[in-house]
């Protein structure tokens, strides 16, 4: 039987490609300066549940963008292919997807935080109460 195309079919073919960090290792990893922790959750969910310190927002809808080398609107931190972003939602699903569109522009490191901000929270890691 042929499996059925979806979203759960979907998730694991593009988490079979990336190198999922949980939240300790994902936090050393922004601490030793190795990896930018990028936030594309909306700001309603930043309002409610907090944010991660030093974690660069960037809307989904603008995320290949800003981080993208080779883009007229990219950030600053993105001035190489060899950028390491991991990528963070709220429970580790959009950031998959979202890590994976990060490779296909050229990105070979992009990744994202296995269970999202709430993992990380629950690992006791530092939250901004009302991010910015």
């Amino acid at each position: 039987m042929t499996p059925q195309p979806g979203i759960d079919r979907l998730l694991d073919k593009v988490r079979g490609r990336l190198d999922r960090v949980d939240a300790r290792t994902a936090y050393q990893a922004q601490q030793d300066g190795r990896a930018v922790l990028v936030d594309i959750r909306p700001t309603a969910q930043r309002a409610e549940h907090g944010g991660i310190p030093g974690a660069y927002v960037i809307e989904r809808n603008v995320l290949e963008w800003r981080l993208d080398p080779h883009s007229a609107a990219r950030l600053d931190v993105a001035d190489t292919p060899q950028l390491w972003p991991i990528v963070v939602c709220q429970e580790g699903y959009a950031s998959s997807l979202a890590a994976a569109s990060l490779q296909d522009t050229g990105l070979p490191l992009a990744t994202d935080l296995a269970g999202g901000f709430a993992a990380w929270r629950a690992a006791g890691l530092p939250v901004l109460a009302q991010p910015g």
